[in-house]
């Protein structure tokens, strides 16, 4: 259940844990790694590299599971959600590392095997809560509003995916901690973000790179949670809060 109050607290803990880790780093007596690592635009440059990455792979899982799950949900296409469904569960069911490396070796190192990594491992969650929210709705309203003159376009746009808008905000909401999660593999791909600093903290076993790399990974990951919470407080419709 989504409160106000939760809303509020959420942004002031997370503006609280990045002024305290900003005041431990300002304050410590870095080494010369260290400064390579955190000084100089590196980490506003690593902090945009994985915003990037989890907006646009999270813009493919949209564009991807919201129609397949629209249309799995179809009376034609039924038979084929099984199918559908075990195809996406296979980006979930395989470890993200080991699938990264899979796509390493069939498109190469960058960004772009990155995201279709992140993508894959995502698509699920926002596949099955689409499929979920328009097999919930009563098929009661469904007849009433066909029997008003509404044509199957109408009744999708007017009453199925607005009441399914919940859901499918939940799976929205899931897919996009996914992927600021699965956004840190992709520096073993050199697809750039915050992976890079926590690789970097543990393989020249500078602490203090690795807690900057992490406790930003954990804030972002609350931030784009909590500004889903907010679209789906804002999209949800009223009779159903």
């Amino acid at each position: 259940m989504i409160t106000r109050a939760k809303l509020l607290t959420t942004p002031a803990v997370l503006a609280a844990v990045l002024l305290a880790t900003y005041l431990w780093i300002v304050n410590a007596p870095l080494d010369s790694i260290e400064r390579n690592a955190l000084e100089g635009g590196q980490v506003r440059l690593y902090l945009w590299q994985q915003v990037e990455l989890t907006a646009v792979s999270t813009f493919f899982v949209l564009v991807l599971a919201l129609p397949a799950g629209v249309l799995l949900t179809r009376r034609f296409a039924r038979p084929a959600a099984p199918l559908a469904v075990v195809l996406a569960n296979l980006g979930q069911a395989t470890p993200a590392i080991g699938l990264l490396a899979l796509l390493t070796f069939w498109l190469g190192i960058g960004a772009r095997t990155a995201l279709v990594a992140m993508v894959a491992y995502a698509v699920l969650p926002v596949l099955s809560n689409t499929m979920a929210g328009l097999r919930a709705i009563d098929p009661a309203l469904l007849d009433a509003a066909k029997g008003i003159g509404m044509s199957p376009p109408g009744v999708l746009a007017r009453v199925e995916l607005p009441l399914a808008v919940p859901l499918i905000l939940a799976g929205v909401r899931t897919a996009l901690v996914l992927n600021v999660g699965t956004g840190t593999l992709a520096s073993f791909a050199g697809g750039g973000g915050l992976g890079n600093l926590i690789t970097a903290g543990i393989t020249t076993q500078r602490t203090r790179v690795l807690v900057v790399g992490a406790v930003l990974t954990v804030c972002l990951a609350l931030l784009v949670d909590w500004l889903a919470s907010l679209a789906e407080l804002r999209l949800s419709p009223r009779g159903l809060e």
